[in-house]
């Protein structure tokens, strides 16, 4: 072994494993700005992490173990240095580094982790504003009058607005929170609850950003993380996306850059299900229609649902209509129409409502009950409807 460098920094640290001159990091945990996003991009350029303490057990070593170092070193064991580089090194080489995994291991992991836990699902769609936050909500809302603890996660980083549907104050955001509990590795499901407003019993809300220009601070990695604690907070996670999956930035900066599509691209790869909103109407719909390519070359092994919203008789076409042209496009998948109530919409918003709350027997309503009802697999008369806030007022 040759000693390359010693950094002063993590700037340091950083640049000198992106200049490739070696391929092992030892770090300590009292290194000033170590977090989760620093270990991905060393995992990024190949360089295995060995963590050193000057003892073990250790808080220390905890804080290692949090972050993701899986082999650390005592500071009095210099004689199995040699062991722990060979297996920080395997460990690399088997593992992919965390930001670059391929989708299809992202998708094995999901699975695998989703067999005792919690759904994710993703509600995600072309620009053009189809309904995404709404429908977000409504599913959510509904989800969790069933009895299941739901958490709607805002992860929308170019204009979230469920705090602002649900009438909530947003200057603290729950998900500027969550990720940065996140990257220090300190994020629990106990502490994720916190950060998460109730707004029922069984229905949490993670808010978005107070401003689009944050969006640096929501990393891919962190999206995985919040994800991943929130199975073990609910039930089912929906997660209202950006519109947006280009990946410009990669080509246009340094991979080590931040991508602003990131996190939408971790939510949709790390989701069970991925719900795909396009609206009734012939823009909406030649959207639609590109957007499902769109995802199929972004996340290959996704089967989403497609939901056309705002359906209506004034188009002129059929239902039928509509899922001939998108099975000609791009292929037969499950097709869910909304019907086209912009008065429930109104009176939901207007007063800071789920529209089970302010219209719960409107068309829309019932629709999004149904869709919720086939996406948990309970049954529709399982469970008598009542909206959650007002039944749990009439307790009071």
């Amino acid at each position: 072994m040759h000693v390359v460098r010693r950094c002063v920094d993590i700037a340091d640290l950083v640049s000198t494993a992106a200049s490739r001159q070696a391929g092992v990091a030892f770090v300590s945990a009292q290194l000033r700005g170590l977090d989760r996003e620093v270990l991905v991009r060393l995992a990024d350029e190949e360089i295995a992490v060995v963590g050193v303490t000057p003892e073990l057990p250790s808080a220390d070593e905890a804080t290692l173990r949090s972050l993701g170092v899986d082999v650390i070193l005592s500071a009095d064991a210099l004689q199995s240095l040699n062991d722990a580089v060979e297996a920080a090194i395997r460990g690399s080489q088997q593992d992919a580094p965390a930001g670059e995994r391929s989708v299809v291991a992202d998708w094995q992991d999901a699975v695998a982790a989703t067999r005792r836990r919690g759904r994710v699902l993703a509600v995600w769609g072309p620009t053009g504003a189809p309904g995404r936050s709404v429908i977000a909500l409504g599913l959510t809302s509904e989800l969790a009058a069933l009895g299941a603890p739901t958490t709607i996660v805002d992860c929308d980083v170019y204009g979230g607005s469920i705090a602002q549907l649900l009438g909530l104050l947003d200057e603290a955001s729950g998900l500027l929170a969550a990720a940065r509990s996140a990257n220090s590795g300190q994020l629990t499901a106990e502490l994720l609850c916190h950060q998460a407003r109730a707004v029922t019993p069984t229905m949490r809300v993670l808010t978005g950003l107070p401003r689009a220009d944050r969006w640096v601070e929501v990393r891919p990695r962190g999206i995985r993380d919040i994800l991943s604690v929130t199975r073990e907070l609910s039930a089912f996670a929906v997660v209202d996306c950006g519109f947006s999956l280009e990946l410009d930035e990669e080509i246009s900066y340094d991979t080590a850059a931040p991508r602003r599509n990131g996190a939408t691209l971790a939510a949709l790869e790390t989701a069970d299900t991925v719900i795909v909103v396009g609206a009734a109407d012939p823009v909406g719909l030649s959207r639609l229609v590109r957007a499902l390519g769109e995802l199929r070359d972004v996340v290959p092994h996704c089967s989403p649902v497609v939901v056309v919203n705002r359906m209506r008789a004034g188009l002129g076409w059929s239902r039928a209509d509509i899922v001939d042209t998108l099975a000609r496009a791009v292929g037969s998948s499950p097709v869910v129409f909304l019907p086209d109530d912009q008065a429930a919409v109104d009176a939901a918003v207007v007063h800071g409502r789920t529209l089970g709350e302010a219209a719960p027997n409107s068309k829309l309503t019932r629709a999004l009950r149904s869709l919720a009802h086939d996406l948990s697999g309970v049954s529709a008369s399982a469970r008598p409807r009542r909206g959650p806030r007002l039944a749990a007022r009439r307790q009071r």
